[in-house]
């Protein structure tokens, strides 16, 4: 599809091994950079070398469905941490909860990317509580980006997910030079 340069995330389902994100970007001869799954266990020493093994950012995904709720004082922690390396969070969050965590975004001294559009829900319409509070954040936080993808995690109607096209369109709209595309390949949903 023409693309020549990537940013590999790790997905939850290998946990904090991020050897397959930095095996990738090693056998990419520079083109590809990632974002590994760190916690509050990992050194400055362990962080340092996934910088430079090509990793820029960390993934916390908070989804109570995945028995992952949020020990904040850990991500804060991690934050603390990463912020020396320059690096952004990417938070995957619990559908219908971009209000509760805004705050605590905002106040964030790293940039972050929301994942998934927010977990926004097609069948609820763009005017949903949860898709106005992402927007209503992207456009007063120049930190927040979000990344257009999960159209199949968004969709009520099914293939070929033409009812959450809106969504993505609206955030292209909205904040068009802080809107990043994801596959979501291998989509494992």
């Amino acid at each position: 599809i023409g693309i020549e340069r990537a940013v590999i995330v790790n997905a939850s389902c290998h946990g904090l091994d991020n050897s397959v994100v930095t095996d990738a970007i090693a056998a990419s001869n520079g083109l590809y950079k990632g974002v590994g799954n760190v916690d509050d266990s990992f050194s400055e020493a362990q962080i340092d070398a996934l910088d430079r093994g090509g990793i820029h950012g960390c993934r916390f995904t908070f989804l109570k469905r995945l028995g992952r709720t949020p020990d904040m004082s850990a991500f804060h922690r991690v934050v603390e941490k990463i912020k020396a390396f320059k690096w952004h969070v990417v938070i995957y969050l619990d559908p219908e909860t971009v209000a509760d965590f805004a705050p605590i975004l905002s106040a964030l001294p790293v940039d972050y990317v929301i994942d998934h559009m927010g977990t926004v829900k097609a069948e609820k319409g763009l005017d949903q509580p949860n898709f106005n509070a992402l927007l209503d954040l992207a456009k007063r936080d120049q930190k927040c980006w979000v990344k257009v993808c999960g159209f199949e995690r968004a969709s009520a109607k099914g293939a070929p997910f033409y009812d959450a096209v809106p969504f993505g369109a609206k955030l292209v709209e909205t904040i068009p030079d802080r809107v990043l595309w994801g596959t979501d390949w291998p989509h494992p949903n």
